[in-house]
């Protein structure tokens, strides 16, 4: 069969353009520049050219049904159980097709969660009908373990047939154990725990699957893709060992297991982070001389990616995180509230949730095409080439003797910590870009709306006998928060929030770029601008400072009008009280002299922002 790409009569008449022609065209543009500038790089070192040919003789990855939707799911973690079951009941009417019953201590509860007794999942599941194709997800940590078997209890308890309900079980105390850095038990004491569970719960007639094999909790940590799907690989093999090991064939284990991932909004990983799972577990089933079949995966949009300020570019970063879930092939996609990092989502931002996925699914069509990415070349590269970075690390795992021993030996904690720490960094220098926190602040944003609730409290779970470096999750904005959370406070206490006077040099066109730049680097700290009109004289450009009650000062133009005007103004700026005068741009050879003019710092692009802001604090506290 030919594709219709490969006859295009429209073209006919135009010359065909080979990679040569194009990297001439871009020679032009680079005027002398390598290259490799164009070239991208993945935390994991993957190479992303900006160019691909389309990749011949590849097949699509098995996933979903042909043209089969993913189940719509939504959080049901209101502590309080009978509004709980509200809200399940509303977003049932609503299109949801799923519900994920979020227990208190889950790795996935974030502060909130539901009370892990039979009394409040009876509450709950009232007026749910579980043997009617809805989808239902357990999210349990050790002290809310029990809640799975409150679950199957309550099945029987009402007369309904455990293989007619579809239940996913999430018994995962390994990723539990990651999370608290701290484990009661060994492995070999966890493992016929878990297995005697699942043989429990598949003798009453439930068909799983029951173990859950969590790779959020390497995203949530900050992790890389290669080391989010190495962790899922090597908690997956431990459950499938342990399974076979309690006397429960292979073929059977195999529906035992599914897993979870994180979605975020970079679409291209994202897709080829859930295309290369499928590979990678296929690879599995084969060498245990099974006959693969596709994998569950279950997707929840990143937790680590939200911000509390300008909540709601979450929706837009949940967007394309389900875009990208979605069309990679997810049989289960759960989309995190836009305001759940600011405490718990009311019906606004759960109906928002809900019809995220609702317009992806009815208006787009997304699930129509099976794995619509087969055969891009782009997506087919970074695909294989996370597989061959995963597949290196998961034998590193599984030579140090497991996951289980890999945690013991801090050997996953490590690699992740160097993620983090190089991830944190690029956020630092706004590399990565977080609208509305570290780009494009809004200091003046009206307050999202939260739900009151009070978070159900447990008890400690067992004595901490094995202990290991915690893979604690984290939100990459928290550090502008941080800074504007103190602004906040000034505001509140004192009525008016740290200010940075724009000194604007020359006319409109000379400093409107430097000043936009300087107005979002400094406000994503929670510095006002002031801003201020083009200034000739020096004199002038004080007194206005002096009026505007700000304590820093920003020199903002172009480099030629800073040739002649910067060190008289910057001089003229510390006469007038400015208690840190900085330059928007790079100084280069100037340096010296606009430092011995008065100019101590200076805000570009590329350089730290957080730590610059941060001292800005310091200034302004030590005055």
């Amino acid at each position: 069969m030919t594709a219709v790409t490969d006859d295009l009569p429209l073209a006919a008449d135009f010359p065909k353009a080979d990679n040569e022609d194009w990297r001439k065209l871009v020679d032009g543009v680079l005027k002398g520049a390598p290259f490799e500038k164009l070239v991208g790089k993945t935390y994991d070192g993957l190479k992303i050219d900006p160019l691909y040919p389309r990749a011949r003789d590849v097949a699509p990855v098995a996933g979903r049904a042909a043209a089969a939707p993913w189940q719509i799911v939504q959080r049901i973690d209101h502590p309080d159980a009978a509004l709980a079951n509200a809200q399940a009941l509303t977003d049932l009417e609503n299109g949801a097709s799923g519900l994920s019953l979020v227990f208190a201590g889950g790795n996935g509860s974030h502060g909130f969660g539901l009370e892990p007794t039979a009394d409040a999942v009876a509450k709950v599941l009232k007026d749910i009908h579980l043997d009617a194709g809805i989808g239902i997800e357990l999210q349990v940590g050790p002290q809310s373990r029990m809640a799975a078997i409150h679950v199957a209890e309550y099945v029987k308890s009402n007369g309904l047939d455990p293989a007619a309900c579809n239940i996913r079980f999430g018994l995962d105390p390994l990723a539990a154990g990651a999370v608290w850095g701290h484990s009661p038990y060994t492995w070999d004491e966890i493992a016929p725990a878990v297995t005697g569970a699942i043989k429990g719960l598949a003798a009453l007639g439930f068909k799983g699957p029951f173990a859950s094999t969590d790779g959020r909790v390497i995203h949530d940590a900050g992790g890389s893709e290669a080391q989010e799907l190495a962790f899922v690989l090597a908690c997956g093999i431990a459950y499938l060992r342990a399974i076979e090991a309690a006397g429960i064939p292979l073929e059977q284990a195999q529906d035992m297991v599914y897993a979870r991932l994180a979605a975020d909004a970079d679409q291209f990983l994202t897709m080829a982070k859930f295309r290369a799972l499928r590979l990678l577990w296929a690879r599995i089933e084969a060498a245990c001389g099974l006959t693969p079949k596709p994998l569950f995966i279950a997707a929840d949009t990143a937790w680590r990616m939200l911000t509390q300020r300008d909540p709601y570019v979450n929706m837009l970063r949940a967007t394309m995180a389900t875009f990208a879930a979605g069309l990679a092939g997810a049989n289960a996609i759960t989309v995190l509230p836009h305001t759940l990092a600011l405490g718990l989502p009311d019906p606004f931002a759960r109906r928002v949730a809900r019809n995220t996925q609702l317009l992806l699914l009815e208006e787009s069509n997304l699930a129509k095409v099976s794995d619509p990415a087969a055969g891009a070349g782009g997506i087919e590269a970074l695909t294989s080439e996370l597989c061959n970075a995963t597949w290196a690390l998961f034998q590193e795992l599984e030579k140090a003797g497991g996951i289980f021993a890999s945690l013991q030996q801090g050997l996953i904690q490590g690699k992740v910590a160097a993620t983090r720490k190089a991830r944190e960094a690029n956020i630092a220098k706004r590399r990565d870009v977080l609208t509305g926190a570290s780009e494009f602040p809004n200091l003046h944003e009206s307050e999202a709306s939260v739900l009151s609730a009070t978070p159900i409290v447990l008890p400690p779970y067992g004595e901490q006998k094995f202990k290991f470096d915690a893979l604690a999750p984290m939100r990459l904005a928290e550090p502008f928060e941080a800074l504007r959370d103190k602004s906040d406070a000034a505001l509140k206490s004192r009525g008016a929030r740290p200010k940075v006077f724009l000194a604007n040099l020359g006319t409109a066109a000379d400093f409107t770029a430097r000043a936009t730049f300087a107005k979002s680097f400094f406000e994503a700290g929670g510095i006002e601008a002031v801003d201020s009109a083009g200034f000739a004289d020096a004199a002038a450009l004080a007194a206005a400072f002096k009026a505007s009650g700000a304590e820093l000062a920003c020199l903002c133009s172009s480099d030629k009008v800073y040739a002649d005007r910067a060190k008289p103004s910057a001089k003229a700026l510390q006469q007038a009280g400015a208690k840190h005068i900085y330059l928007a741009g790079r100084p280069a050879e100037a340096e010296a002299a606009l430092r011995s003019a008065g100019v101590a710092g200076f805000v570009f692009a590329g350089g730290d922002a957080l730590a610059a802001l941060q001292d800005a604090y310091r200034r302004m506290e030590q005055a």
